[in-house]
C-alpha cells in the first residue's frame, strides 16, 4: 500500500470519529463509503457479522453498535432521514475484521483499528493500576495514622499488629491473615495488602479510617477497647460487601503491587524520555 493512501486512509479515519453520548463513535454510512462499499444493504450484511462476533466475545452489542437516523441533503435544499449506526472504536474493529479484505480500505482499517483498540486498553489497565498502587499508599498512611493516635493511647507496635490481624479475621469471615496468605500464595515476609484487589484494599483502608474516627469520637483506651472498635467495623463493612454479593477472602490475588509500581515508575521514565526525544528532534 502506498505511503499517500495510508495517510490518506489514516486522516479519513481520524476526521469521522465523533462523540455520541460522550463515547468515541464512528458512523457506519461514512465508514460504508471509507471502505470502498457503493452498496448500503452489502455493508449492513458486514455489520451484522460484526455484531455476531461481538456477542461471542461477551461484549454488550447494543453498547457497541447504536441504531440511530440521520438526515441527509438533497437537491434544491430537500432532506431525507436515513437510518444509521454509531459504531464505538471496538465495533469499527470488528466490522474491519468481517469486512472484504481484499479492498485495500479494509485491509488498512483492520490494523488501524487493531493498534488503536490496544492502545485504548493500554491506557485503560494503566487508570486501573494506578489506582490500586494508590489505594495501597493511602492504606499504609490510614495504618500509620491509627497507629501513631493508639500509641498514644497505650497501645505499642505489638498491641497494634494484633489489632489489625483481628480485624482481618472479621473482614474475611475467619479467615487470618495468615490464613488468607496461605490462600493467596504470598510470600511470608510480605504484607497481605501488597497482593489484595483493590476493592480488598480499599475495604481495609475504609475500616481501618472509621477506627481511627471512632477511637478519638469514641475517647477509646488500651488495647481491648480499640480491638472490639476495630473488628465491628471490618464486620461492618464486610456486611456492606456480602450486601452486594461480593466475598473478600474469594476475591482472587491481584499482581505484586510493588512489582506494579516499578511497572508504572518505568513507563513514565519512557514515556518523559521518548517526549524529550519528539521535542529535540522538532528544534532540529
Amino acid at each position: 500500500m502506498k505511503k499517500e493512501l495510508i495517510q490518506e486512509l489514516f486522516e479519513k479515519f481520524e476526521q469521522a470519529c465523533y462523540i455520541y453520548n460522550e463515547v468515541e463513535c464512528w458512523s457506519a454510512r461514512e465508514l460504508q463509503t471509507i471502505f470502498n462499499y457503493t452498496d448500503w444493504r452489502n455493508f449492513l450484511k458486514v455489520i451484522d457479522k460484526a455484531k455476531t462476533a461481538c456477542e461471542t466475545s461477551g461484549a454488550e452489542v447494543s453498547y457497541h453498535f447504536v441504531d440511530i437516523n440521520k438526515m441527509i441533503d438533497l437537491a434544491k435544499g430537500a432532506q431525507r432521514e436515513i437510518e444509521d449506526v454509531a459504531l464505538t472504536r471496538y465495533a469499527c474493529y470488528l466490522v474491519a475484521q468481517n469486512g472484504d479484505s481484499g479492498k485495500s480500505e479494509v485491509a488498512f482499517a483492520q490494523t488501524y483499528f487493531a493498534v488503536q483498540t490496544r492502545k485504548q486498553e493500554i491506557i485503560e489497565q494503566r487508570i486501573l493500576d494506578t489506582a490500586r498502587v494508590s489505594a495501597r499508599e493511602k492504606l499504609s498512611k490510614s495504618e500509620k495514622k491509627l497507629s501513631g493516635l493508639i500509641y498514644e493511647r497505650g497501645v505499642d507496635d505489638k498491641g497494634f499488629a494484633i489489632i489489625r490481624s483481628k480485624g482481618d479475621t472479621a473482614l474475611f469471615g475467619g479467615f487470618s491473615t495468615n490464613d488468607m496468605k496461605h490462600k493467596l500464595q504470598v510470600p511470608g515476609s510480605r504484607p497481605l495488602a501488597d497482593f489484595l484487589p483493590t476493592l480488598t484494599i480499599k475495604a481495609k483502608d475504609f475500616a481501618t479510617e472509621l477506627t481511627s474516627h471512632n477511637t478519638v469520637e469514641k475517647d477509646l483506651k488500651g488495647e481491648k477497647q480499640i480491638t472490639t472498635e476495630h473488628v465491628e467495623n471490618n464486620i461492618a463493612v464486610r456486611r456492606m460487601l456480602i450486601e452486594r454479593g461480593v466475598k473478600p477472602e474469594q476475591l482472587p490475588p491481584a499482581e505484586d503491587v510493588k512489582k506494579l509500581q516499578r511497572k508504572l515508575e518505568g513507563d513514565e521514565k519512557k514515556m518523559l524520555k521518548d517526549a524529550k526525544k519528539k521535542e529535540s528532534r522538532k528544534k532540529l
